[in-house]
């Protein structure tokens, strides 16, 4: 029998002041004395400060309580301090905390995450603290296990800031960056609200992808391609959640060219889709998976999943060829192995998969409620709104109109991504229907206000 979820329900926004409040401002203008520019853009546009956290709300220091649908860009997933993640974590501090020797709250999350494996063969594990530090190690051990050294990636694809993921990234982010790594290849994505080219559609957008990656593959590869790597739903490209046969196709294109598929499960693994791992939905399975985000309840905790045969190629598989300084300390494997027992104690998988389609059902009327409403989509609770000047050419509303959604929202006390036209939604996978209704509530207002000023065709 599954325990109840332990997160509060029918969480509400409550504010005192305006925001950013009087405490607020004063404690950023401290901050903004020393802090490099660059911090998030969602935290710097808010401009409040966090006093404490709980499920889905969020309480600065003037008292002000928001609703999260941000939920850390994919890492609360088990809400705002979790009881069982805040006694893992304060039991485990008291006795060890950093090292890399073996430890029991090691092996426990080992196991729990071989309960998982995404396949029988795919178990072995190597630890990390961030998200481009798995991917860069996977993409060593790619090279490694097959002496090659050319990549692949995808439009719109985000694997991480570091350089060699960098190199990797589907979009203008990069741009001023250069130079960057040589022998990697960006071929499109199967986005079946905004196809890569003119004319294609949901229906034949995947094998068209395909049949240009393969034709642009042949005439720039030097024939050393060592992997290809993707998300199986793409996550800082809007929530993109491409034909269900794109992934599948995309496996026998890396077998074509003799390549690994390493598939970058940061975002939709332990749940967030719907199912424990995003590629589950098209029956896909990588030679090495990237995990992170809220398989470490909060603490910055990362790893890769490979095949045993990669995991022992040299040199990746020397003592220290593959390690990290803070990669599996006691601290963070006591947290992520709490997190993943949670997952499966309270159900909130499939707790994903319910409250994501409840969702998406009081979403999806915006689509014809509201004239700048172009797409709204799901797969649990990976969720976006489309936010458009036009249905028709789907061109996307500019910036300075979704940053008045973002900011009547957060009027309202409601956090959101909504600053960019592919309004993604994250929420902690403990959400219950009346939270949602209450969020639905406030976007309904914003959107309201939207349609009544017109201010979204500028």
């Amino acid at each position: 029998m599954r325990e109840k979820i332990s997160a509060p329900t029918n969480q509400k926004a409550s504010l005192k002041t305006a925001i950013p409040g009087p405490k607020s401002q004063a404690l950023r203008a401290k901050e903004d004395q020393h802090i490099a520019p660059g911090l998030q853009r969602f935290a710097l546009m808010a401009g409040m400060v966090v006093d404490h956290a709980t499920g889905s709300t969020v309480t600065d220091i003037d008292g002000n309580t928001f609703l999260d649908i941000i939920g850390g860009i994919g890492v609360n997933g088990l809400g705002h301090s979790h009881p069982k993640i805040v006694r893992a974590i304060q039991d485990q501090v008291a006795r060890a905390s950093v090292g890399s020797f073996t430890s029991a709250a090691r092996v426990e999350l080992l196991e729990r995450i071989a309960e998982h494996r995404p396949s029988d063969k795919v178990h072995r594990v190597q630890l990390y603290s961030g998200g481009a530090e798995a991917v860069e190690s996977a993409l060593r051990l790619a090279k490694c296990h097959t002496g090659k050294h050319e990549f692949v990636s995808f439009w719109g694809g985000f694997h991480g800031k570091t350089m060699g993921a960098l190199s990797l990234m589907g979009s203008d982010f990069k741009f001023g960056l250069g130079p960057m790594v040589v022998g990697n290849h960006i071929v499109p994505y199967a986005n079946p609200y905004r196809p890569p080219v003119k004319g294609l559609t949901a229906e034949n957008c995947a094998e068209a992808c395909i049949d240009i990656a393969r034709s642009q593959l042949k005439k720039a590869s030097a024939g050393d391609i060592a992997a290809f790597i993707i998300e199986p739903m793409q996550g800082t490209a809007g929530n993109i959640i491409p034909p269900k046969n794109f992934l599948s196709m995309v496996r026998e294109l890396a077998n074509e060219f003799g390549a690994l598929l390493i598939v970058d499960e940061m975002i939709t693994g332990f749940g967030r889709t719907g199912t424990f791992w995003g590629a589950e939905h098209s029956g896909v399975k990588g030679d090495i998976v990237t995990i992170g985000k809220q398989f470490g309840g909060g603490v910055p905790i990362s790893a890769l999943i490979a095949r045993e045969d990669i995991a022992e190629a040299k040199p990746w598989g020397n003592p220290s060829g593959s390690s990290s300084s803070y990669g599996g300390n006691p601290l963070v494997s006591a947290a992520a192995a709490a997190a993943i027992r949670t997952i499966d104690e309270e159900g909130l998988v499939e707790n994903s998969r319910k409250m994501g389609e409840y969702f998406l059902k009081k979403l999806k009327p915006f689509q014809d409620r509201y004239p700048f409403i172009g797409d709204v989509r799901g797969s649990g609770l990976f969720l976006a709104i489309e936010m458009v000047k036009d249905k028709a050419t789907r061109e996307p509303v500019n910036k300075s109109a979704s940053q008045r959604v973002f900011t009547e929202c957060l009027k309202r006390g409601l956090l959101t991504m909504s600053y960019d036209p592919s309004f993604r939604i994250q929420p902690a996978m403990t959400i219950d229907e009346q939270t949602i209704d209450n969020v639905v509530e406030i976007l309904t207002e914003v959107y309201d206000l939207v349609a009544k000023e017109g201010f979204w065709k500028n």
